[in-house]
């Protein structure tokens, strides 16, 4: 587990970084995780371990864990973090670009590219009819295909790729199930897109300003250890106590998830009383309100498709 100083610190620095692209903090990525891993079959959790194991944070992740079980449960949420951890700077990853000839491989864990863009795919619109640009070729669509063709032990990939694989897994499934990590806006005032909310600025009831995107990441909260997100996740407003919806927990194309937060996005997200430009805007109690609830509905929906994923990977 990282230091506690350290984490708040880094984690006050990405907040402010209104160019990276974050979902959930590491609050909302483990209750989802934690959710999802109630659910797996034994064979497929026994899988799990074995593969997050491989990763060279797993003594982190687990340390002070009571017993052999709840450190794999620790290890399993706290590993969909660790997409986000590797852009702190001890891990010495480099910010690459999506354009580069390394942005769609896969190659396991020699693979020392941050791949800040496998984060989200950014569907552009316009509510004003400025000119769209296009999209990144390689995103969290291309790449979540990709490494879920690559998990189950049939595929041929060795089992360093496949660990590394379900850790972006992990985090990729939370990530899409955010509204901002599926639209880039493009208006007269931001001609150039909004990156998801992060060119927006807005002022919560809690009083200070933010970025749009990060008033939605942080719905869930900021730094929290595996055992205060597994709390959170089954009190009694988490996402552990909400039904998602069967059949569309069933939907296993990231393109469809993406196009369903797109919709959210362009409905709820950039709702009144957020404008068109840069300026900060004060957010009203029914915007604050439909953002919480659309956030916990995502993120029970994340859970619900991420177990079935798994269970149909290592089946």
């Amino acid at each position: 587990m990282r230091n506690l100083l350290a984490s708040l610190a880094a984690a006050l620095a990405m907040a402010a970084a209104v160019t990276t692209a974050q979902a959930w903090w590491d609050a909302g990525h483990m209750q989802i995780a934690a959710v999802a891993y109630k659910s797996l079959t034994p064979q497929a959790k026994e899988r799990a371990d074995a593969l997050l194991r491989l990763n060279p944070d797993y003594a982190k992740w687990t340390a002070g864990a009571p017993d052999d079980a709840t450190a794999k449960q620790w290890a399993f949420a706290h590993a969909a973090t660790w997409a986000d951890d590797i852009k702190l700077r001890p891990y010495g990853y480099t910010r690459d670009a999506a354009t580069s000839a390394t942005a769609g491989q896969n190659i396991g864990y020699a693979d020392r590219n941050q791949h800040d863009y496998w984060h989200y795919k950014d569907v552009p619109f316009s509510p004003d009819g400025t000119p769209l640009l296009p999209s990144n070729p390689v995103d969290a669509v291309t790449q979540l295909r990709l490494m879920v063709e690559a998990l189950p032990a049939t595929s041929g990939a060795s089992d360093d790729i496949r660990s590394y694989d379900l850790v972006w897994i992990l985090h990729m499934i939370g990530d899409v199930h955010q509204p901002l990590h599926a639209v880039a806006r493009f208006t007269r005032e931001l001609p150039t897109g909004d990156r998801g909310g992060n060119a927006e600025m807005v002022i919560p009831a809690t009083g200070e300003t933010i970025t749009l995107h990060a008033y939605w990441d942080r719905v869930f909260g900021g730094y929290v250890s595996p055992f205060g997100a597994i709390f959170d996740a089954e009190a009694q407003d988490g996402i552990g106590r909400l039904d998602a919806n069967p059949e569309l927990a069933k939907i296993v194309d990231p393109e469809r998830w993406i196009e369903e937060s797109a919709a959210l996005a362009r409905t709820y997200a950039y709702a009144a009383p957020v404008g068109n430009g840069a300026n900060a805007v004060p957010l009203t109690r029914e915007y604050e309100t439909n953002a919480r609830n659309i956030a916990r509905s995502q993120a029970a929906l994340a859970a619900a498709r991420l177990a079935n994923l798994l269970n149909a990977a290592f089946q």
